[in-house]
């Protein structure tokens, strides 16, 4: 069992890892003039290097070896640095482009999306509260849709393209610094192409805007990775349901900038939408709960069973023994008959 000192330091790597998240949009604008194909290139080439500065430091290169020889997960490896690429451009632009609440609805609808991405995919069986908690989820979004005038596009293009990441990611099974590595090895080449050729155009404000402006774009490959370090050291010291808790955080940051900080406007149609989303997410939460904590007392139980069982033949065994070592004389006691575990 892990101690308490433990998941207390783990509780705190989740909620910076998510905090950083949520407060990712208070660092996009100050790139501008820089445009999101360009961010995103810089990301691209700068997490790269600055993975590959951990992965130094820790000496972790193993695994290098063994992803080459295996054409799948190199397949797979390239279909997730793709469908990340376009959530992370598009992130990009709508916090740049004041679209940051819209934005933080993608993350929010993410769970149930994954659910629905799972019993279409992979088959899964969903239980009646997840089952309604999709349903008030498609309900919400056809309310916002009457709200914006639109289908909210930037939020399901996040939300399947996080989603499809993540059952990508599952796939694969890679660590969270070793499949960041991939990904952008993946993504160096084309966003140091673009780079290139946006500078041999005129186009690039890397260099062009001061000291400051390139250092910030240099950034973006802290940006990226230090949350994500964060991430895993939380997800080897707190239990899994701890972290889908806190995953939520992320986005109601982000909501909460967008509406407070970047004055973003929120009719009553689309707080009513919001509020679908909302209350979808509250009975995802309690149904998982509910199914962790039965599943924790089902396990009590089994352990408590089989050391049951464990206790009975070794007792039988001690009085055997003693029955051995008595008087030879005194023919040993026959043992009563013991009752089956149930």
């Amino acid at each position: 069992m892990k101690s308490v000192n433990e998941q207390r330091s783990g509780l705190l790597y989740g909620i910076g890892a998510y905090g950083m998240w949520g407060l990712v949009p208070l660092f996009w604008p100050l790139l501008k003039p820089a445009g999101a194909m360009e961010i995103l290139a810089h990301r691209m080439v700068w997490s790269l290097a600055v993975v590959g500065v951990v992965l130094v430091v820790v000496r972790r290169w193993a695994w290098v070896g063994e992803l080459v020889r295996q054409p799948r997960k190199l397949g797979l490896i390239a279909v997730a640095a793709t469908v990340i690429t376009v959530n992370w451009g598009l992130y990009i632009w709508s916090v740049n482009n004041g679209q940051v609440v819209e934005a933080s609805l993608g993350y929010f609808i993410n769970p149930l999306v994954t659910i629905a991405m799972g019993v279409l995919l992979l088959k899964e069986r969903l239980r009646p509260v997840q089952w309604t908690a999709v349903g008030v989820g498609f309900a919400a979004v056809l309310v916002l849709a009457v709200g914006y005038g639109r289908p909210p596009w930037i939020s399901l293009v996040l939300a399947f393209s996080f989603a499809t990441y993540g059952l990508v990611k599952k796939k694969v099974n890679l660590g969270g610094v070793e499949s960041l590595a991939a990904e952008t090895a993946v993504q160096f080449l084309p966003a140091l192409g673009y780079l290139l050729w946006i500078g041999s155009h005129g186009d690039a404000t890397f260099g062009t805007e001061g000291l400051g402006h390139a250092g910030l774009l240099a950034a973006t490959g802290i940006v990226t990775a230090v949350p994500l370090v964060c991430f895993g050291a939380a997800a080897i010291r707190v239990p899994l349901s701890t972290l889908g808790l806190l995953q939520y955080l992320a986005p109601v940051f982000q909501f909460g900038l967008g509406v407070v900080y970047f004055h973003e406007a929120m009719p009553p149609e689309r707080w009513a939408g919001f509020s679908l989303v909302w209350a979808a997410l509250a009975l995802l939460t309690w149904d998982a709960l509910r199914t962790a904590r039965r599943g924790r007392a089902e396990a009590v139980r089994l352990a408590a069973m089989a050391a049951t069982a464990a206790a009975v033949p070794t007792a039988a065994a001690t009085a055997g023994t003693g029955g051995a070592l008595g008087s030879a004389a005194e023919p040993a006691p026959t043992p009563a008959p013991t009752k089956p575990v149930p």
